[in-house]
C-alpha cells in the first residue's frame, strides 16, 4: 500500500444524511448543540440541512431555524441541500452561504429520489446552480449509486463520469461520489476512480461510503492510494436512504478519524470532541448509534460490574 496523502479533509453529514432518515422528531435545539460541538471537534465543513418539502423529509422541516440559530465559526462552511429553485430560495432568505445539489448515477433511483431522470435533473439545477454562484454561493455535487443501485443493480463507471462531469460543468466546485447502498468493494472503487481520472483532478472529488456491508473503511484504503483526500462522513455512523432499501449508515467520522490518525494522517479533527458531539445527539435516537469507535468509548465508560467467584 502506498499512500502519499498526509491530510484529509472531513465533510461532516450527520446533522443532514444522518438525520434525515430518522423517525424520531429530533429537537431543534438539540441540532444547533450537535452542529456546534461538531464544529469545537474541528470539522470545517459541516452539512447543516437541507430545504426539501417537509411533506416527504419531516427532519429537515427546521433547517432554517437551525442555521439562523447556530453560533457560525468564520472557518467553517455550513453547506445545505437544496432540490430547486424554491429550496434556493429559502437558502438565500435564510443567508446560507455554501449549497449542495444531487443527482444520481442511474434513472430508476433518480426517480425513485427526486421524481426525475437523470437529465430531467440537470435542467432543473442548471438555473438553481447558476443563480447560486451569481449569489456568491459555493455548489457542491453529489452523485448517488455510483458504485450499484438497488433496481437498476451494476452502474458504468462510464456513467458516472458522465454524471460528475455534467455536475463540475454547472459550476460545482467538488463532487462527492456516494456509494448509497455499500455495495463497493476496493478493486471496483478503484476502478471507477481511475476511470474519473482520466478526466477530473483528484482535488474535485469527494468519496461518500455507506458501511452497509463493511467495507467502508477499506474502500477510503483504496481511494487514498488513489490520491483521493476528501472523504464525506457522519458522526456516530447516523444515516440511510429511504429510496435505498437496506442501506445503512454512512461511514462513521469517529472510525475514519481514528483510522487516519493511526496511520499519521492529519485530520484536524479532535476525536474526544467528536465523541462527544455524537453523544449529545444520541439520547434522542430511537435506536444506539452504529460507530464502532463511538461503541468502544461508550463500553470502555460503562462501570464494570463485580463478581464473586465460588471454587469448588
Amino acid at each position: 500500500m502506498k499512500i502519499t496523502i498526509d491530510h484529509v479533509h472531513v465533510v461532516e453529514v450527520g446533522p443532514r444524511d444522518g438525520l434525515q432518515n430518522e423517525k424520531v422528531v429530533i429537537p431543534t435545539e438539540a441540532k444547533i448543540d450537535y452542529i456546534t460541538a461538531l464544529a469545537d471537534a474541528g470539522l470545517r465543513t459541516i452539512e447543516a440541512g437541507a430545504f426539501v418539502s417537509p411533506k416527504w423529509v419531516p427532519q429537515m422541516a427546521d433547517t432554517a431555524e437551525v442555521y439562523r440559530n447556530i453560533p457560525k465559526d468564520p472557518g467553517v462552511d455550513y453547506p445545505v441541500l437544496v432540490p430547486n429553485m424554491k429550496g434556493l430560495d429559502r437558502a438565500i432568505e435564510t443567508g446560507v452561504k455554501s449549497i449542495s445539489i444531487f443527482t444520481a448515477a442511474s434513472d430508476t433511483f433518480n426517480k425513485r429520489n427526486i421524481n426525475m431522470s437523470i437529465d430531467e435533473s440537470f435542467a432543473n439545477y442548471a438555473p438553481v446552480a447558476a443563480r447560486a454562484r451569481a449569489e456568491g454561493m459555493r455548489v457542491r455535487g453529489y452523485v448517488s449509486t455510483a458504485f450499484g443501485c438497488p433496481y437498476e443493480g451494476d452502474v458504468a463507471p462510464e456513467k458516472v463520469l458522465e454524471v460528475s462531469a455534467r455536475l463540475l460543468d454547472l459550476g460545482c466546485y467538488e463532487v462527492s461520489v456516494g456509494d448509497t447502498i455499500g455495495v463497493g468493494t476496493p478493486v471496483q472503487v478503484q476502478g471507477v476512480i481511475g476511470m474519473l481520472l482520466q478526466v477530473i483532478p483528484a482535488s474535485k472529488l469527494a468519496m461518500h461510503f455507506h458501511d452497509t456491508r463493511g467495507t467502508a473503511l477499506a474502500n477510503t484504503l483504496a481511494a487514498l492510494e488513489m490520491g483521493i483526500a476528501t472523504f464525506d462522513a457522519s458522526s456516530g455512523g447516523l444515516g440511510g436512504c429511504p429510496y435505498a432499501p437496506g442501506a445503512s449508515g454512512n461511514m462513521a467520522t469517529e472510525d475514519l478519524v481514528y483510522m487516519l490518525e493511526k496511520m499519521g494522517i492529519d485530520t484536524a479533527v479532535d476525536l474526544n470532541l467528536l465523541v462527544a458531539a455524537s453523544q449529545i445527539i444520541a439520547p434522542y435516537l430511537d435506536h444506539p448509534l452504529p460507530g464502532r469507535y463511538l461503541q468502544a468509548c461508550t463500553r470502555a465508560a460503562a462501570p464494570v460490574a463485580s463478581t464473586t467467584a465460588t471454587v469448588q
